[in-house]
């Protein structure tokens, strides 16, 4: 028998397969799972919620809901946003008020929630205030903005990040031993094509065991030699139709950023072309570009982020197809800008230190004090107005006592405005910023 025909055996792809049936097996998230976390002492405690998971795809939605489901003994009830409408929906609701009726919980899981319209979130929310049905959602997009705030009210976001290479290891050396199929063979997997499908597959652990899969299956049965070459043969046989609801669409968003951040308009338009033609939403692509004004354009022209944030605004006030030259017009300047991601580095490096040793109490010069009490308590003694001063500027402490030295998280670089902030910013803090 050949490997192509072992593979084709009556039997789910791999991904689905391997996934994880209890919380002790699932790979990543470990922000979401670690002992003291909410979803873990929600389970100790067996008191689900109304929750929506927010992440990209292959980082565990689907399989972190069938678990809970498990762990909580609810009836589980899965629909897709994609192909259930209203009428789904209600019967799963009128299951789960019978249910309800005997001491039974149940918990429906929609995924891709953001699609449902409006109407449709809405026949959500008298179960899930009620407790008929326990709602969890899972979504790609921002759930504030896709999410109606009655429904996001009454749930809780939980966010899940792309898997690093260390835990996209494990899942696929968890494939290599466990899988029924891949089991059987020897298979020799060496660092180097290890490296190119855990690189390749953007932290999505179903698109890296896809591309697996689709690579072995084109190895002869008697041949145990996972190579470079069958690995970018599937991958350069992935789909190449793009389609919203796959892999090509995260792979062509991530081609147009990286295209603006590279100051490169002409394969940027190329880009955000592929994905006009393909029908993507323009506010997705609108919203993208946002983040991407303050991310990689940041003060090195600040007046990137209010273009970019008017284009959404035109954007959804138009709709397509004049859309497109709205954001043929901001991709093109945001491409052509200067750019900086100092800001972004900065408030990061600061959510490192707040992490790791906790928040500080405020120094008393810099608290108001609208009491007697606060005053004579010392709050605001010693504060210096810096608009009294030349230049509107004095030197005074503004960081926690506790600190030894100022730390320096905004490092602003030569680009655009910003070397003019750079150039100030190294007159008032001389020691600072040498």
């Amino acid at each position: 028998m050949s490997s192509a025909s072992v593979l084709s055996e009556n039997l789910p792809p791999l991904a689905e397969r391997i996934r994880p049936q209890v919380l002790e097996d699932f790979i990543g998230q470990k922000i979401l799972l670690h002992k003291t976390s909410l979803l873990s002492q929600a389970v100790l405690a067996n008191q689900p919620f109304s929750l929506i998971f927010w992440g990209p795809p292959g980082t565990g939605k689907t399989t972190l809901a069938r678990i809970l489901a498990r762990e909580f003994g609810a009836q589980y009830y899965e629909l897709s946003a994609i192909s259930s409408g209203i009428k789904n929906v209600r019967e799963v609701i009128e299951k789960g008020k019978t249910a309800f009726q005997i001491g039974k919980r149940s918990i429906l899981f929609i995924d891709e929630i953001h699609r449902f319209s409006k109407t449709q979130q809405g026949t959500l929310l008298h179960a899930v205030e009620d407790g008929t049905i326990t709602l969890m959602g899972a979504t790609t997009e921002n759930p504030s903005f896709e999410v109606i705030a009655p429904l996001l009210s009454r749930c809780q976001v939980l966010r899940l990040h792309s898997l690093n290479n260390k835990e996209l290891d494990k899942v696929l050396n968890r494939a290599v031993k466990d899988d029924i199929l891949l089991s059987r063979r020897s298979l020799n997997i060496d660092k180097d094509v290890i490296s190119m499908l855990t690189e390749s597959c953007g932290g999505d652990a179903r698109k890296m065991l896809n591309t697996l899969e689709l690579a072995i299956s084109m190895i002869a049965e008697n041949d145990s030699d996972v190579t470079m070459d069958y690995i970018q043969e599937a991958l350069q046989h992935r789909q190449v139709i793009y389609d919203k609801d796959g892999d090509y669409h995260y792979d062509v968003i991530s081609a147009f950023i990286k295209s603006i951040r590279g100051s490169d308009p002409d394969a940027a338009v190329y880009w955000l072309a592929v994905m006009l033609e393909g029908g993507e939403k323009p506010e997705f692509i609108a919203r993208r570009l946002i983040i991407l004004a303050s991310e990689d354009i940041g003060n090195a022209e600040p007046y990137a982020l209010q273009l970019a944030n008017a284009a959404f605004d035109a954007v959804h006030k138009i709709g397509m197809p004049e859309s497109r030259i709205i954001l043929a017009q901001i991709t093109t300047y945001l491409a052509a800008s200067p750019k900086s991601n100092a800001a972004y580095r900065a408030i990061d490096s600061a959510l490192n230190i707040v992490k790791d040793r906790g928040t500080d109490s405020v120094p008393l010069h810099l608290r108001n004090a609208p009491t007697k009490l606060m005053k004579e308590e010392g709050y605001g003694k010693g504060y210096q107005y810096s608009h009294d001063y030349e230049n509107h500027f004095v030197k005074q402490n503004y960081f926690p006592e506790t600190f030894d030295q100022p730390s320096v998280f905004y490092i602003p670089g030569n680009e655009g405005r910003e070397k003019f902030l750079k150039e100030r910013l190294k007159k008032l803090w001389k020691e600072r910023y040498k």
